[in-house]
């Protein structure tokens, strides 16, 4: 193949290896016949012969090239041996170099994570590991940008490069489409990126490059976007970094990765427990400790009644003993006021308390439920007559007399308390009750309400992914309430589930500002106030975040206010007026 000059089916043919590597990986026939050199040559063909990558079709021929190594070495050490013993590796740096374009970088450092993932050729790549460091960090802090740049912020779509538009839709599609995938692409090339440098992590290479402030920063923030939610996105490098001391110290030297974990540990993200593992990490290291313990305590103090989370047991205990690890002994080293309070109060909940109410009566257990039960009457009656302060009052001293084996009633008042704080403006305090109110709730993060709620605090202070996580987790319970308190089929359920409009709006308010590429809308200064060419379409993405998550099969419709404000047909007072009504219906469902 790599010898043909003119054949016009060059790609054609190409194109159907291409589907066989995807479709059977494991097969050894075209890898015993030479596939690997021929890919190879294919690759160094198109970058060093321009007039040649210019004829018939050719220009897509090292993308495919690259594709199908990266398929037949994918899960097959046997084949990455090969492949590398073919010379795949050079052609592969070169594209990874950006000889060509992103499209080839994203399959190049695909098919060369692959090559570093095995113990066996893992030394054949780190010949050139300290390049390939640069190179993909470089691209994993950049490669959003550049994906933007140089097609999804196109205003003229003739400037587009057409064999670009060819790959990501394969000729079927049109501009929603191309954007659509072009945002999933730059999410897997960000996310590949990060997957090449833990590899280097792991073995604790190249260390010095990888912790640099300025990039661990950017790997804080890095998190894939609604359009890859299989990958950890930058907090499952941190994670490997925090099993090197070096990689601790690093860390901990940065107060935004810290923030960033902490946001991520009190949230309904799929990776929270990541976050967790961080803090406990940087907290059981005598020599990043006390660096991390003022904001980490207070984030964690609210997770410390989790049962299970991420397939594990126990992981409130765990929290606990690790913040409690030296408070008795050591107490005069930890001179922050603030920490030595959250410390007492952990102290005095898990182990002072605990051990009161271990050996309580049945009928002492009852009374306190009854006082408990009359003391959030008057929490609910206070809050009605809008004495907001003194129904928060009423909830506090309500959760200091419930014992802690009620856990339900427990998640109602750390949940009612929360929305008295939203009310007053106290967004700390309400992301921090909600927290322990979903923490108590079983499964971990079920409680609609507090959902709800901590997706209104976080918007508060900006936190806009956090605040979109739960207002989908939001969504979610909504319908898994109404399935459930439904005696309608299944088939019939679907079709009438809707999206409460207040959640459709903190949906496509928070899309907005989540949206893979709006730092990159920022850096090349274009007008905000414009349409941009990616749609915003709020019900696909909530559809198809909501069907890989697994929650729903399907989902229909949403409901039509949006359309009939747009129409005219709804004034926006009236609106206002049927949303402070949900709002009431749904504090009422809670209390």
């Amino acid at each position: 193949m790599h010898l043909i000059d003119e054949d016009q089916e060059l790609v054609l043919v190409l194109s159907g290896l291409w589907t066989m590597a995807m479709s059977q990986p494991n097969d050894k026939e075209l890898p015993s016949l030479g596939i690997f050199e021929c890919m190879a040559s294919l690759i160094n063909k198109g970058i060093n012969q321009k007039s040649w990558l210019q004829k018939n079709q050719n220009i897509y021929i090292p993308y495919y090239a690259s594709h199908i190594i990266g398929s037949y070495t994918m899960n097959n050490v046997e084949f990455a041996i090969k492949a590398l013993d073919c010379g795949v590796l050079v052609p592969l740096l070169d594209l990874l170099r950006g000889k060509m374009t992103w499209v080839e970088q994203r399959v190049a450092i695909r098919a060369i994570g692959h090559l570093a993932s095995y113990e066996k050729t893992f030394k054949s790549v780190a010949i050139y590991e300290e390049e390939i460091v640069k190179l993909a960090m470089n691209l994993a802090s950049t490669c959003l940008e550049v994906v933007y740049k140089e097609f999804v912020g196109v205003k003229d779509l003739t400037m587009r490069l057409k064999y670009h538009c060819d790959l990501l839709t394969r000729g079927v599609g049109g501009l929603e489409m191309e954007n659509s995938k072009a945002e999933e692409w730059a999410s897997q090339l960000q996310c590949w990126s990060l997957h090449l440098l833990n590899c280097f992590a792991i073995k604790e290479r190249c260390l010095n490059l990888i912790c640099e402030q300025i990039f661990l920063k950017e790997l804080s923030e890095m998190w894939g976007g609604l359009a890859n939610d299989s990958s950890p996105g930058g907090v499952g490098l941190i994670r490997v970094l925090c099993y090197n001391k070096d990689g601790r110290r690093c860390i901990a030297e940065s107060k935004d990765v810290i923030k960033n974990l902490c946001n991520l540990a009190r949230s309904s993200d799929d990776w929270q427990y990541m976050g967790i593992d961080c803090l406990l990490l940087l907290l059981a290291d005598s020599g990043t400790r006390y660096k991390v313990l003022k904001v980490a305590s207070m984030c964690l103090v609210d997770l410390i009644e989790l049962r299970t989370l991420g397939g594990r047991s126990n992981v409130g205990n765990t929290i606990t003993r690790t913040l409690l690890a030296d408070f008795k002994q050591r107490k005069v080293k930890i001179k922050n006021i603030g920490v030595q309070q959250v410390l007492e109060e952990i102290w005095g909940l898990k182990v002072d308390r605990k051990k009161r109410e271990q050996n309580m009566s049945d009928e002492k257990l009852e009374e306190k439920r009854v006082m408990v039960s009359l003391m959030k009457q008057e929490g609910n009656n206070s809050f009605w007559l809008g004495k907001i302060e003194e129904a928060m009052m009423k909830y506090s001293e309500a959760l200091e007399l419930c014992p802690l084996r009620f856990r339900k009633e427990r998640i109602v008042l750390y949940s009612n308390r929360a929305q008295c704080k939203l009310l007053l403006g106290e967004a700390n305090d309400a992301i921090s009750d909600t927290t322990k109110a979903l923490s108590l709730s079983s499964p971990t993060n079920s409680h609609s309400k507090s959902l709800w709620r901590r997706s209104q605090a976080y918007d508060m202070k900006g936190l806009a992914k956090e605040s979109l996580v739960d207002c989908i987790m939001f969504v979610n319970c909504c319908f898994k309430m109404d399935y459930s308190s439904s005696s309608s089929s299944s088939s019939t359920m679907k079709k009438n589930m809707r999206i409460p409009y207040y959640a459709v709006r903190m949906i496509n308010k928070q899309m907005e500002s989540t949206w893979l590429f709006k730092n990159a809308q920022l850096k090349t200064f274009v007008d905000l106030s414009e349409k941009t060419n990616q749609p915003h379409d709020v019900m696909r993405a909530t559809r198809i975040l909501l069907q890989k998550k697994g929650f729903i099969e399907g989902l229909s419709s949403i409901s039509e206010e949006p359309q009939l404000i747009e129409k005219g047909e709804i004034s926006r007072k009236n609106l206002v007026i049927k949303d402070r009504e949900r709002q009431k219906n749904v504090f009422t469902q809670s209390v």
